[in-house]
């Protein structure tokens, strides 16, 4: 059964892991998705380098994820791709027997102005692998809550969103928002503009400061709501926290260590109190950004209940 069908029965619930850039951290990444396995996801996602810069690792990880036994779900940009890479490419995933995606146009290279490849948005990117593969692919498309950033207003976002949704996709993979009561005029709107895909929620646990700013501010443009950001001043790191260490190591900050923990205990109490949320509006699945590290998302399910969604 495809995954947009087990969504319409029940809420599913799904990770996403990044291939590790060091050898080390490959070989520790089977362990870690053995760890997320006890909690029966749904999917595993894998994310993917612009212009398939890290095809082999991330196929290899699709590889861990598949020989776990679930669904391995591949990311795939337009970023630097040509039609006869994307094809090359989504050939070796179908060979493989990786055949579900979540369809992205990618940040913009450093630089430059366009993807340097021969799409440039993800609704391309849909019609060409529906009018190339059929049904052979299930194809997940980005939702932004808050509007993409390149985008003029919420509502022209939300036509792009149709328009995939016409192409061909199947689901929708939330971008994070922290805003619930902008979801909920998201998830209002999408449904009057026609947009009948499943929704699946991403999710950020809130584990680290300068991540969740990073997160926040440097790619998606979300809004932080006050108690978010009154958690982050309550324990802000001094300086900063993207400098709040010395060359040699040492913490600026005397408190660093107890306001590290701290930060980290409260944020995983925010992140379970969205999850509540999100759940209570109905969502179709619950998509928990594991950042490679099993033991903080396994506190998070734990203490959300997300397990009884076995």
């Amino acid at each position: 059964m495809k995954l947009s069908e087990e969504m319409k029965n029940k809420t599913l619930l799904s990770f996403e892991l990044f291939p590790p850039k060091t050898e080390k951290g490959l070989q520790n990444l089977p362990g870690t998705i053995d760890h997320l396995m006890k909690y029966n996801p749904s999917y595993i996602s894998c994310t993917y380098g612009a212009g398939g810069g890290n095809v082999g690792a991330n196929r290899e990880v699709c590889q861990m994820i598949k020989n776990a036994g679930t669904t391995p779900v591949t990311h795939f940009t337009v970023i630097k791709n040509t039609k006869e890479g994307i094809k090359e490419q989504l050939d070796q995933y179908l060979a493989d027997g990786v055949d579900h995606m979540l369809a992205l146009r990618g940040d913009i290279p450093l630089g430059e102005t366009t993807t340097c490849g021969d799409f440039d948005y993800a609704t391309d990117l849909v019609k060409f692998v529906r009018d190339t593969y059929g049904d052979k692919f299930e194809i997940a498309v980005a939702g932004s809550p808050e509007g993409h950033i390149s985008c003029r207003s919420l509502e022209s976002d939300i036509a792009v969103l149709k328009q995939k949704q016409d192409n061909g996709a199947d689901y929708i993979m939330t971008q994070l928002c922290w805003d619930m009561e902008q979801f909920k005029y998201w998830l209002d709107a999408i449904r009057k503009a026609g947009i009948t895909m499943p929704v699946d929620v991403g999710v950020m646990p809130i584990l680290d400061q300068a991540a969740t700013i990073n997160m926040a501010l440097s790619r998606n443009g979300c809004v932080m709501d006050r108690e978010l950001s009154r958690m982050i001043s309550r324990h802000w790191l001094f300086p900063n926290p993207f400098a709040a260490k010395d060359a040699e190591g040492k913490p600026f900050d005397v408190f660093y260590d107890k306001k590290v923990a701290e930060f980290k205990e409260e944020g995983i109490e925010y992140t379970v109190k969205q999850i509540d949320a999100y759940r209570a509006l109905g969502v179709n699945g619950i998509h928990l950004y594991a950042l490679n590290k099993w033991k903080d998302v396994s506190e998070i399910i734990d203490r959300s209940g997300l397990c009884t969604l076995v």
